[in-house]
């Protein structure tokens, strides 16, 4: 049984990866800080609220999807554009406004 709290954890590890990759961008380095910091403090919230909860296991895949392919994503500007992207995704997921 995988529960929501886990796939925060790894949406989180996702997240951090995406804005380290951003990061390059120097011009972009404070968005990134916000726009990361704005996600994991809205997955926090969802995890305080539900985190116990078991995941359906096709959320479980949809997750596991999502963070896969962000981790394959190396250019800084599309990080960046990730950055956004995943947390949403798994969001949208969870059953959860983004």
């Amino acid at each position: 049984m995988t529960t929501l709290a886990e796939l925060i954890a790894r949406t989180a590890s996702g997240i951090e990866a995406l804005a380290a990759v951003g990061s390059e961008v120097t011009d972009e380095w404070q968005y990134v800080q916000d726009l990361g910091a704005a996600y994991r403090a809205r997955l926090a919230a969802v995890e305080a609220a539900r985190g116990s909860e078991s995941a359906d296991p096709a959320v479980v895949r949809a997750v596991e999807r999502a963070v896969e392919e962000a981790g394959l994503v190396t250019d800084p500007h599309r990080a960046i554009d990730w950055l956004s992207t995943l947390p949403q995704v798994v969001l949208l997921a969870l059953g959860e406004s983004a």
